[in-house]
């Protein structure tokens, strides 16, 4: 059997062992989600019906988008966090797969969690406001792929300097709300916005599931950048995250909370 799908094997199983032991915590996440957009949602209708039933679409695309960029950007920051607390940290950075590999790895089994809970509750949020979005799974899952990648490599960043220099997720809040203004950028007025993390993934998002457009339907020159983008982004976040590792290692403290 192919080594990398090895590991991809046991990181996922650990994962969903994970989950399944702290299934109440899990929940309660999800819930918690979807809890804080009927809020937003029923609430907008006391306050403004009008507003709400004319954007109802968006704030729904725009809520999926967020919930997944939010967790893409934490959950490595978070795993590495944990790993230090439980001690393993220094172990995996001995793998004979070498320690950038396992976290990328540990990063896609944490982007399938991630679209995994985004679908459940994006249906959830189509039930509760009635709406119904065209949604081409082909499409949504290329274009969330390339949407959430320089989230991740933001993520990688963090990571990188979670390692070095410990506890910092007093900034998280700032740089989760930033996802909000991102995700509402109006990129179509102002050509230069596109070049911002998530501003064009989720236009081309939001195309797609209110507009009923398909990912060739789009214009080949977004496309192009869009893909051009993720890539400078991961690869700038995977520097940080290597200059983190060779930094924390030289300190001596990789395996230190």
């Amino acid at each position: 059997m192919n080594r990398h799908l090895v590991l991809f094997r046991v990181i996922a199983g650990k994962s969903v062992a994970l989950s399944r032991r702290y299934f109440v915590n899990t929940l309660m996440g999800f819930v918690t989600l979807y809890v804080f957009f009927a809020l937003v949602f029923f609430g907008g209708q006391f306050v403004a019906a009008d507003l709400i039933s004319r954007s109802v679409g968006p704030l729904v695309v725009g809520y999926f988008l967020f919930t997944m960029a939010v967790s893409a950007y934490a959950d490595l920051t978070h795993d590495l966090t944990d790993e230090a607390q439980w001690g393993t940290l220094e172990q995996l950075s001995m793998s004979p797969f070498g320690f950038t590999e396992v976290v990328a790895v540990k990063t896609a089994v944490n982007l399938l969690g991630t679209f995994a809970t985004g679908i459940a509750l994006l249906v959830l949020m189509m039930l509760t406001t009635g709406t119904r979005l065209s949604v081409a799974p082909l499409s949504l899952v290329v274009l969330g792929l390339l949407t959430l990648l320089p989230v991740v490599g933001l993520g990688f960043a963090f990571g990188g300097m979670a390692l070095v220099y410990k506890q910092i997720e007093k900034v998280f809040p700032l740089v989760q709300l930033s996802f909000a203004g991102l995700i509402a950028l109006p990129v179509e007025e102002h050509a230069l916005l596109k070049l911002l993390p998530m501003s064009l993934g989720s236009h081309t998002v939001q195309r797609v599931l209110t507009d009923g457009l398909r990912l060739w339907e789009l214009p080949a020159f977004d496309l192009v950048l869009l893909v051009g983008q993720s890539g400078v982004y991961l690869a700038i976040g995977l520097l940080v995250f290597r200059a983190g590792t060779a930094k924390a290692r030289e300190r001596g403290v990789l395996g230190h909370y």
